[in-house]
């Protein structure tokens, strides 16, 4: 039940700058360009789990979503969003949907350690209703 009480502060490793998404970022490993702005650089993933898997991901060093929630600027969170939606629309997604799907930390099977969003479409992709879990 939620309550009033300040939530606990979450635990962020440090950031590694060697990261394969930092290395992107400075030029140093090549990538398939989607769209870039002050805020974002979105290019295609690597190995798409749909027809469309287009990664966006913030230009500024955070590990997850908590570390990019709490420490980026208003101004570069509201750029990093609205430009989910602008690659989204540029792509043609928006008319028959697509998923965002963000993983923060190991349990989710968050790979590289710079928060990053996943826009996946261009197809039907079906529930996010996997069978029950078995205790």
């Amino acid at each position: 039940m939620p309550t009033s009480q300040p939530l606990p502060k979450v635990v962020v490793p440090p950031y590694d700058k060697n990261n394969v998404f930092a290395r992107i970022l400075r030029g140093e490993m090549p990538f398939e360009w989607v769209y870039g702005n002050q805020y974002v650089m979105a290019f295609r993933d690597i190995a798409p789990v749909a027809k469309v898997h287009v990664l966006v991901v913030p230009r500024g060093a955070y590990v997850n979503y908590h570390d990019f929630i709490e420490n980026a600027p208003a101004n570069e969170q509201l750029g990093f969003w609205k430009a989910v939606d602008h690659v989204a629309r540029e792509l043609g997604l928006a008319e028959n949907g697509w998923r965002m799907v963000a993983n923060t930390g190991k349990d989710a099977g968050q790979v590289v350690p710079h928060f990053h969003i996943h826009i996946l479409g261009g197809e039907p992709l079906g529930p996010m209703d996997n069978p029950p879990r078995q205790n």
